[in-house]
């Protein structure tokens, strides 16, 4: 994706599930951005490598070309994807069998297509569940 423009300024949204605190997914983001890998410092010991919490930090950088965005702790609602991939799999993976790559290929882009074509607003309830998490 990154590639499609590689002199874009890029924002992904993510919740904080630790795999998208790697110091894998630092280094791309380093050598993506023209960060030098000895400034990174050595993961668990030092430097921005060190610990999830120096990671992220670097992640969310807003002078880096490419920054990650974490929404908040226990906000499932906010990350829309895992509602589009709930649906995909209660309305065509868990319905019916496949016999090949193909036609479970075929039954996604169907999806996704019949999807695009019949889109449904979202339902945020966010002020109710908010106000049942002060209480």
């Amino acid at each position: 994706m990154i590639e499609t423009d590689p002199a874009a300024q890029w924002v992904f949204v993510c919740d904080n599930l630790n795999t998208h605190l790697s110091a894998t997914l630092v280094m791309l983001v380093a050598l993506l951005c023209d960060i030098p890998f000895d400034s990174l410092g050595k993961k668990g010991k030092e430097g921005v490598l060190k610990s999830q919490q120096t990671r992220k930090a670097f992640l969310e950088d807003p002078s880096h070309r490419i920054r990650f965005v974490f929404t908040p702790k226990h906000c499932s609602w906010l990350n829309q994807i895992e509602n589009w991939f709930s649906g995909l799999s209660r309305r065509v993976l868990k319905r019916g069998n496949v016999d090949s790559v193909q036609t479970l290929q075929g039954k996604i882009l169907n999806y996704i297509q019949f999807y695009n074509q019949t889109p449904i607003p979202i339902k945020w309830k966010g002020e109710k569940t908010m106000e049942k998490l002060k209480k």
